[in-house]
């Protein structure tokens, strides 16, 4: 590779990053920390830490995403050290439903949880047709307790990044090292916490990471929930004050700090570590197979697990199939109107023409930029180009609430990217937030496929008189296409169903994109929630096929994808 080409591609990256990611940052801060006379000044901070309703909001998230993320792992591991060591009856069936959880945003299943869980939903009807309470009995499951209940829905939707994660790390433990704590009397259990625990470490790092920030920073199911107590909601509520008050702008440092802070700790006590191991082959390794009884309950496990997981799904998908869901058990009057409505509504049309645009243009901007980066991490020898993969990962570890705001503060009236104001017209900035956010895992995948295909085949081609660019596109791309379709469906399909940037920067209806118009529906009394599910559904079947082509392609190599 031509080092001036592989300067080049550094350059404009740096340039990249520098205008879209560091820049809106740095308004956020200013914004915080620069008083109306440009002195710094930490008033505004200590106003904001010194306020109960602030710091209560701060407190909620990071307990809320600490919960999460621990119900996440909860779940997560024990089905990836199951799925990776025995052999048991349908397990290739549910471990293709693993990933059902993610097609569907977590705020959109929080509608669907709400009817199966709510005063009048399906439990307590349930419970009242079993004759265990009288008729007229009801409990509202979720309002006794609100973060529980957004903590354990949000924990079913993302568990599948950890298990990914689990699942690939648990894949490259040398059954070797624990055989050899066997011999010496380490079994059971304790194998398990002295042994093979610290070798998956970091596999379950890199997953518990994205999950907690996740979690930390979710601003769609606290809102289905009104459950105003957490910061994201805060921060969302004082958009209406982003001109001239700057304690959302401080807020909003206040989350970024946390998220970042939270991550470096986390990689320093867990993802810092890393074992040498020998090849897999030093050892006959491999699923085992199980009495039929034991068998069976990992069957139970995963069957069980995955119902759990989409009751929310199910909720959504009875919920756009009826127009009548009132203490009953099941929906009455099922029909397909709210599918017809979905398309043909005022607000559904122009959201989904919108979505398909920013998604499309902002995965062919990913797949483009990806595609060098990963080209020069991998090949080139150019020196700092470990700078790029640190700069390509960044936006997994910032949170999406913080660049949506920060986007929000650089362009307001006055400012240099005044020009690309949203509440004119957002889509330039909607497609560079989701390309920013979506990079990472085109990255990771395209770097995946260079680093799995042997240069000399390149050097074969050159040898042969074909340019180096050119032997590029006809030999590297066309071997590494698989990992290049799965990280940009992934990026798609993400980019389609987005929810901070979009609830954010999408201010007028002809603008908004899917989630946003899901959320409006919602709002809406009479069929509002209903044609809202119905949308959810059409955006879950969207998702699950490009997931499903995604799993075909990359099977276990998925899990590389989410890892910072």
């Amino acid at each position: 590779m031509s080092q001036n080409f592989a300067r080049s591609v550094f350059a404009i990256t740096l340039v990249f990053f520098a205008a879209f990611f560091f820049w809106p940052i740095l308004q956020i801060l200013k914004g915080g920390f620069i008083d109306a006379d440009g002195h710094l000044t930490f008033a505004y901070l200590a106003s904001l830490l010194t306020d109960p309703i602030y710091l209560g909001g701060l407190a909620n998230s990071f307990l809320l995403a600490l919960t999460t993320t621990f119900l996440a792992l909860c779940i997560a591991l024990p089905l990836a050290f199951v799925s990776d060591r025995f052999l048991f009856p349908l397990k290739g069936f549910l471990g293709s439903f693993i990933l059902v959880p993610m097609i569907l945003p977590p705020f959109v299943g929080a509608i669907g949880i709400k009817q199966i869980l709510g005063q009048y939903g399906a439990l307590n009807a349930v419970i009242i047709k079993l004759g265990l309470r009288p008729e007229g009995w009801t409990f509202d499951w979720l309002g006794a307790n609100q973060f529980l209940g957004i903590a354990i829905v949000t924990a079913f939707s993302l568990y599948p990044i950890i298990y990914l994660n689990a699942v690939a790390a648990l894949a490259n433990i040398d059954p070797a090292m624990e055989e050899a704590a066997e011999n010496l009397g380490c079994t059971g259990f304790r194998k398990f916490f002295k042994i093979t625990l610290p070798l998956i470490k970091s596999g379950l790092f890199a997953g518990g990471t994205i999950v907690f920030i996740w979690s930390f920073t979710d601003l769609g199911v606290p809102l289905i929930f009104d459950y105003a107590r957490v910061t994201s909601v805060q921060i969302f509520y004082g958009l209406k004050d982003i001109g001239g008050n700057p304690f959302p702008y401080a807020l909003v440092a206040v989350m970024l700090f946390s998220s970042v802070a939270f991550y470096a700790i986390g990689k320093g006590l867990f993802g810092r570590d890393s074992y040498a191991m020998m090849a897999k082959a030093t050892s006959s390794g491999g699923p085992q197979s199980l009495p039929p009884a034991r068998a069976w309950f990992c069957t139970a496990l995963f069957a069980g697990v995955t119902f759990i997981a989409i009751l929310p799904h199910l909720g959504v998908v009875l919920v756009a199939f009826s127009n009548d869901w009132y203490a009953s058990v099941l929906p009455r009057n099922l029909n397909v109107e709210n599918f017809r409505l979905a398309l043909g509504h005022d607000l559904t049309v122009s959201a989904i023409a919108n979505s398909l645009k920013y998604a499309s243009i902002s995965t062919v901007i990913d797949l483009i930029i990806g595609v060098l980066l990963a080209y020069v991490i991998v090949r080139s020898k150019v020196r700092g180009r470990q700078i790029l993969d640190f700069l390509a990962m960044l936006p997994l570890a910032v949170p999406g609430l913080v660049l949506a705001f920060g986007y929000l503060a650089m362009s307001q009236e006055g400012k240099f990217f005044s020009f690309i104001n949203p509440v004119a017209d957002p889509t330039i900035l909607l497609i560079i937030a989701y390309s920013i956010r979506r990079l990472p895992y085109v990255v990771r995948s395209a770097a995946a496929g260079f680093q799995q295909t042997s240069e000399t085949l390149e050097e074969a081609a050159q040898n042969l008189g074909c340019p180096p660019l050119k032997s590029v596109f006809k030999v590297t791309l066309p071997l590494i296409m698989a990992n290049l379709i799965a990280g940009g469906l992934l990026a798609f399909s993400f980019a389609m169903l987005e929810v901070s940037d979009s609830l954010i920067l999408a201010q007028k209806q002809a603008f908004y994109p899917i989630t946003k118009a899901i959320y409006e529906l919602f709002q809406l009394l009479g069929d509002g929630k209903f044609i809202a599910s119905a949308l959810g559904v059409w955006a879950m079947a969207f998702l699950g096929i490009t997931i499903a082509g995604m799993t075909i392609l990359l099977g276990k190599k998925l899990g590389a994808i989410f890892r910072v």
